[in-house]
């Protein structure tokens, strides 16, 4: 690859990385998975990426010392890093089983999130529920913020994801 071709193929892979752990954001809430999995995978597939292509960042680029190391790590994390993961995310997710197990779990704890911009008032409440002993945080639309300390039990439909970790197909207040 030439100099051209990095200098614009780096910025595409940390730009896609970023917007690709924007979506991850919102499969990971529909996801019984622990977050130190996720944290391991773009860890390793960043650190991967930077022994492998370091010298072609150093090439491309005019950094020196400590910059240098801190861009490249940056871009490898950022970039391949959350691409792995989201790869590992989207194909857990969408190569699930196909039939779906209802579940009833208690709410251990309530709390709620602030809407989205110019929306802060409309509060989001979330529910944690002790999903087979890890505690998993729900999050539900604001119709339901008002009534949110009525609810006792969550019921859910789950799959089992293509790599094992359960997903949340439907979820139900009781």
């Amino acid at each position: 690859m030439t100099k051209k071709q990095r200098k614009i193929f780096y910025p595409t892979i940390f730009i896609l990385g970023l917007c690709l752990m924007a979506w991850q954001v919102t499969i990971f809430r529909n996801t019984i998975i622990d977050l130190k999995i996720l944290i391991g995978i773009i860890l390793v597939a960043g650190i991967v990426a930077f022994l492998a292509d370091f010298k072609n960042f150093g090439k491309t680029y005019n950094y020196s010392g400590i910059g240098l190391y801190f861009y490249s790590s940056m871009h490898y994390i950022c970039g391949f890093g959350f691409l792995a993961c989201s790869i590992f995310m989207l194909t857990n997710f969408y190569l699930a089983d196909a039939t779906p197990v209802k579940e009833t779990y208690e709410i251990v704890e309530r709390s709620s999130l602030p809407g989205r911009k110019y929306h802060r008032d409309e509060r989001k409440p979330t529910f944690d529920i002790n999903y087979n002993g890890k505690i998993k945080e729900l999050v539900f639309p604001h119709k339901y913020y008002e009534k949110m300390e009525f609810y006792t039990n969550v019921e859910l439909e789950v799959r089992k994801g293509y790599f094992g970790f359960d997903i949340l197909e439907n979820k139900k207040l009781n």
